[in-house]
């Protein structure tokens, strides 16, 4: 049941979505990525310091690659949404499962197991029913983008089950991936140019910098106590929250086909719980 963690991260997740979404109004793509790394790097040390936690790690390579690869899996997959349908770059960035499923069988040596794979797979048949993505012949370069962010995300994951596994605090994770995050993009903009920040905007940026936070929280904590392939499966409940706030706050009518794939999404996430080994609860 450690792995529910996910569930806490998905319904995050979908906030800061929420919330960038109205947020680029007034910023770019890349602003945002930056102030969220800012606020989650200052409430991280924040806490860090108030709870004693050190800073000092002894897998300051594995906090790098995790940083980098999940930064630029970010970058591209903003990058495609300014290329590609919504539905469509948010679909192929929701590939990391699938090749994380890969990678934890033969990099982390985990037990394969059909049944666990198959509820990652029904995921992800729900968000495509109900993102109803597309792609045109003049897409396709992009298209690729979109599927190497996904790559690129898996091996962020990786990482953090790796960062888990090696006893390391999700504080400590968090925080060197919002280092990271902040120095490359504050870097970048620094080059470039910056917004203005009003009394309208800034709280949008503060709530994206606590959710994405918190969120990272639960899923590195997810990623330590749970089982990967399960966790995986209860990742696409973020598509589902999200499609949960469409409703809620832009009233959008949502088809058949969208309900059909939340249900695969749900189910997808519920029978993970049941075919994971009872090993689980012990990790």
């Amino acid at each position: 049941m450690h792995s529910l963690w996910m569930l806490v991260a998905g319904f995050l997740f979908a906030c800061m979505g929420m919330l960038v979404k109205l947020g680029a109004v007034y910023f770019s793509s890349i602003e945002l990525v930056f102030y969220r790394s800012l606020i989650g790097l200052f409430l991280t040390y924040l806490t860090m310091r108030t709870r004693r936690v050190s800073l000092i790690t002894e897998h300051w390579k594995i906090h790098c690659w995790r940083g980098l690869f999940g930064l630029g899996g970010l970058l591209l997959f903003f990058y495609c949404i300014t290329q590609l349908p919504l539905a469509t770059a948010v679909s192929l960035n929701n590939t990391w499962p699938l090749f994380l499923a890969l990678l934890t069988t033969i990099i982390l040596k985990e037990r394969f197991h059909w049944m666990l794979v198959m509820t990652v797979v029904l995921g992800f048949i729900g968000v495509v029913l109900l993102l109803r993505p597309t792609l045109h012949e003049d897409q396709w370069q992009a298209g690729l983008i979109g599927l190497i962010s996904g790559i690129l995300a898996s091996l962020a994951h990786l990482n953090l089950k790796q960062l888990g596994k090696l006893g390391e605090s999700e504080w400590v994770v968090v925080f060197y991936f919002t280092l990271i995050c902040t120095v490359i993009t504050g870097i970048w903009l620094w080059l470039t140019a910056f917004s203005a920040i009003n009394s309208n905007n800034l709280w949008i940026l503060v709530g994206i910098g606590v959710t994405a936070t918190l969120a990272q929280l639960a899923l590195t904590r997810a990623y330590r106590v749970g089982k990967t392939i399960v966790v995986s499966a209860l990742a696409y409940s973020t598509v589902l929250f999200a499609g949960l706030w469409d409703v809620l706050l832009w009233h959008e009518t949502l088809p058949i086909s969208a309900w059909v794939g939340m249900g695969m999404i749900v189910l997808g996430g519920a029978l993970s719980l049941r075919s994971a080994p009872i090993s689980v609860s012990r990790h």
